[in-house]
């Protein structure tokens, strides 16, 4: 699949694209392509402690999201400062998303499938990250490319703008298949940024999962998503239009 000129990663917490899409991005970002963080939540709820101080905690896991957007090449990274925790799909947050979405402009906008719920047999899907899947969906489309919704942002200059193709990190049903295998080292490097929340034996966990991903497609370690087609781009057009294979890789 093409590498767009611009991708766009929404997610509610610090640490959640690393998890997801690290491997992916610090490929994309390698081959040209200018990506944008937009962190949702403030990361607050992010220690259990008593003594806590939360300001001083919000600052930190800002700061460790930036170094690890570094080593990922990722120059651009948005920080909305929604509550951690208690996050809603809130018509303010929709707008702020559609807002940053037809600045940005990406092609290509990941975020997190806000129809999961359960993984597996032992783990929750934070609410955050369905309420911050469901607000960028529906930032995406309809409210980016429709211009009678939400006025205010044509008053401050952002026009209209329609996403080419949408990627869900986490997805309940992948279909395309990210080999992150020369990359797979880079994205350790980056969780483990998050000292705040994660310890080196996140490393092993994750290198798990990755092969895991990885192993039915001739991968050492793969990303997965489901890919959403939402235009045709110029080029594919101009060819004809194709059907989308039921499973698709990119190395």
């Amino acid at each position: 699949m093409a590498t767009p000129e611009r991708i766009l990663v929404i997610a509610a917490h610090p640490d959640d694209i690393e998890f997801a899409a690290a491997g992916s991005i610090a490929q994309w970002v390698e081959a040209g392509t200018q990506v944008t963080f937009c962190m949702v939540t403030d990361g607050s709820a992010g220690s259990n402690k008593p003594d806590t101080d939360l300001k001083a905690l919000v600052q930190q896991r800002q700061q460790e999201q930036c170094e690890a957007a570094a080593i990922l090449g990722v120059k651009d990274v948005r920080f909305l400062g929604y509550p951690d925790g208690v996050l809603q799909p809130t018509m303010e947050l929709r707008r702020d998303l559609t807002r940053i979405i037809r600045e940005v402009r990406p092609e290509r906008v990941l975020l997190q499938d806000p129809s999961l719920i359960f993984a597996g047999n032992f783990y929750i899907n934070h609410p955050d990250h369905r309420a911050a899947g469901e607000a960028a969906t529906y930032a995406v489309f309809p409210s980016a490319g429709t211009r009678p919704i939400f006025p205010e942002l044509l008053a401050e200059g952002y026009e209209p703008y329609d996403v080419t193709e949408l990627y869900l990190m986490f997805p309940v049903q992948a279909d395309t298949y990210v080999d992150i295998s020369a990359y797979e080292d880079r994205k350790i490097q980056a969780l483990l940024c998050h000292k705040s929340q994660l310890g080196p034996e996140v490393g092993d966990m994750v290198r798990k999962w990755d092969a895991e991903e990885g192993k039915n497609h001739g991968y050492a370690f793969a990303e997965s998503f489901r890919v959403m087609k939402l235009k045709e781009d110029p080029q594919t057009q101009s060819e004809g239009s194709a059907a989308v294979p039921e499973q698709m890789t990119e190395g």
